[in-house]
């Protein structure tokens, strides 16, 4: 990515898809306020490349960050960070969560992680993103 700016990372080695990934990545650096509304993001082929992969994996990605009101794409000047107001959850939203969480929960105990470090990541992770302190 661009020169000072956050490192995006994914696994291609992973089952999940790549373009999965990159919405991931970059969602988690945007409530992170890694990018402040204005700021460019890499253009769809520098991203692509920088990541080893096909550039519509990376336009695929940024529509859906743009559906979500994370970005604004315009062709030929590329993506913009704007100003998004923070949505109300509503109730699916919320399930959805929630069955998500313990989807992730019951895999890491299935795993052998202990109760305390899964209690203690979701506390940092939470404490991280409200600081903006995403590594």
């Amino acid at each position: 990515m661009n020169q000072g700016a956050p490192v995006l990372k994914i696994d291609l080695a992973s089952s999940e898809a790549a373009y999965e990934q990159i919405t991931s990545g970059l969602r988690t650096l945007l409530v992170a306020g890694q990018f402040r509304p204005g700021s460019q993001l890499p253009t769809v082929r520098e991203l692509a490349m920088d990541l080893g992969v096909h550039h519509n994996t990376v336009a695929e990605a940024y529509r859906i960050l743009a559906d979500e009101g994370w970005l604004d794409l315009k062709r030929g000047r590329g993506a913009t960070v704007v100003e998004r107001p923070r949505p109300q959850a509503t109730p699916e939203s919320h399930a959805r969560f929630s069955r998500r969480l313990q989807e992730l929960v019951a895999r890491a105990i299935t795993e052998g992680v202990p109760r305390a470090a899964i209690v203690g990541e979701l506390d940092g992770l939470t404490r991280k993103l409200q600081t903006g302190g995403i590594e």
